[in-house]
């Protein structure tokens, strides 16, 4: 019992040094940077405000489809903000800065799961790395579209 204590504690003495690593990383600084721009810019704050007002609005007008009497006003809305909110510089950075620390997060997942076994499920919300996870697993016969064996 107190050496699997033991080595719990070694566990998480590593682990902790690794996310010390990846936050003191220049990626992570750069992704820091990024955000305390977009917080910064009155322009990308105003249009991430215009942008969760219309969303809202749109997941209203969506529940009732074409039938809903602003449909069509509220769906070219909705596209030409995301739009504007897509091609603005200062949130197209952070946006870009938050997808290469995500991947950094998720590239580390997975080679920390697949140490553990290759069978390991390491869900990363990312296509790319969860999709060969499944090793026979889901019970479908492989229609999800795994490897069943």
């Amino acid at each position: 019992m107190i050496i699997a204590t033991l080595e719990s504690v070694m566990i998480l003495d590593e682990a902790e040094q690794l996310a010390r690593m990846i936050v003191q990383s220049e990626l992570a600084e750069h992704y820091r940077q990024c955000y305390d721009i977009l917080k910064q810019d009155h322009v990308a704050q105003e249009l991430i405000r215009q942008f969760t007002a219309i969303k809202e609005r749109y997941e209203e007008v969506q529940r009732f489809g074409k039938y809903h009497p602003d449909f069509s006003s509220v769906t070219k809305q909705m596209r030409e903000l995301k739009r504007q909110v897509d091609l603005h510089e200062t949130i197209a950075s952070f946006k870009k800065a938050e997808n290469d620390m995500q991947k950094l997060l998720d590239e580390v997942s997975v080679l920390i799961g697949q140490e553990v076994s290759p069978a390991i499920k390491v869900p990363t919300g990312n296509p790319f790395f969860d999709a060969g996870g499944c090793s026979g697993g889901c019970g479908s016969g492989g229609s999800c579209g795994c490897k069943t064996g």
